[in-house]
């Protein structure tokens, strides 16, 4: 039997919940610039799959890697940690 690869988590905030089955999370972490040694915020975006459609803009969110479910959609929803308030 072969073993399975971890698959990747990332935890962000919903920034659209506009598409049907669809979220977008934006996960930003803080950089220290390689020269400036000043911290400098990078902004990532996923596409994630929700099946339920009870994400909001604002939750908190924790996402996993899973194969492609379409053009750019290769992730989904495992939980929501935090709703908006």
């Amino acid at each position: 039997m072969e073993k399975r690869n971890l698959r990747k988590e990332r935890i962000g905030v919903v920034t659209s919940n506009k598409m049907t089955k669809s979220i977008v999370v934006s996960e930003t972490k803080r950089v220290k610039h390689p020269l400036y040694g000043k911290f400098v915020l990078k902004t990532k975006k996923y596409v994630a799959h929700d099946e339920l459609n009870d994400c909001n803009i604002g939750d908190t969110v924790k996402i996993m890697e899973t194969r492609p479910l379409s053009k750019n959609k290769c992730w989904r929803l495992v939980e929501i940690i935090e709703r908006a308030k």
